[in-house]
């Protein structure tokens, strides 16, 4: 199991939010930490660590009026570490290959491929057309209804008809090379992590994946190890010091590299 660190950007800042708050109208989103650095700073950092596999997210659409602020804080920290993150926000067949030029290691895609409440399979065949199945994650953010796990869209806003189980999982491990699956209702709360989806990646899940939501104490890092056999990697953001909260990023860049 391993830590894999996050550069959110929102905005034109590297920041850490509130994951369900996030509104197209007016880029709006509840914020927990506003960072006064550049993407670069965190690149430089996680670097150092020798934390690879990273996250970088842009939150804002494409049609946003910050959205090229954000890719350039994006393009620092691909600069300041190339072949350290992976990139996420906005990617398509056409923009995707850009992005793996300039230094991503992998393209994150959820919304090109899942559309009008499914699986648009036509989409996904572009997107391996375009990068290879070994340069895509698949990310599979999802809230829950009717006490069942569903793939979320459009920056955690609608909801899909499809369901995060086993037949989903299994499915689509055969069309990229990682899965990263955000507890969203969860994400950026430190309320806890989704005990249930953690168990279910580590039932299922037989490639690399990444758990990321509520994560608040070193106690929930070991419930994810356990709940997820050792296998599933895990993200913290507004959980750390260097977010301004109140673990540890040293403590937990030296235990889980």
């Amino acid at each position: 199991m391993r830590f894999r660190p996050c550069v959110d950007i929102h905005n034109g800042s590297v920041k850490q939010i509130v994951g369900g708050s996030l509104r197209d109208e007016n880029d709006q989103a509840k914020d927990n930490f506003v960072s006064e650095l550049g993407g670069d700073y965190y690149g430089e950092l996680y670097k150092s660590r020798g934390l690879g596999g990273g996250h970088i997210i842009i939150l804002n659409p494409a049609g946003s009026e910050y959205y090229e602020a954000d890719v350039k804080q994006a393009g620092l920290a691909l600069s300041a570490y190339p072949g350290g993150f992976q990139l996420g926000g906005g990617i398509n067949d056409e923009n995707a290959e850009g992005f793996l030029e300039a230094g991503a290691s992998h393209v994150i895609v959820t919304s090109f491929v899942f559309r009008d409440g499914m699986l648009d399979e036509k989409r996904l065949d572009r997107m391996l057309r375009a990068v290879g199945r070994d340069r895509l994650v698949l990310d599979l953010s999802c809230r829950k209804k009717d006490g069942k796990y569903y793939i979320v869209t459009d920056r955690w806003q609608k909801f899909t008809d499809v369901e995060v189980c086993e037949r989903t999982i299994k499915e689509l491990e055969q069309s990229c090379d990682e899965l990263l699956i955000h507890g969203v209702d969860s994400e950026g709360r430190q309320s806890g992590i989704e005990t249930g989806l953690v168990e279910l990646m580590g039932e299922h899940c037989t490639i690399a994946a990444t758990y990321a939501g509520g994560i608040s104490s070193m106690e929930q890092i070991s419930e994810i190890e356990r709940l997820g056999r050792g296998k599933i990697d895990f993200t913290v953001g507004s959980a750390l010091d260097i977010f301004g909260g109140a673990l540890s990023f040293d403590e937990i860049s030296r235990r889980y590299v």
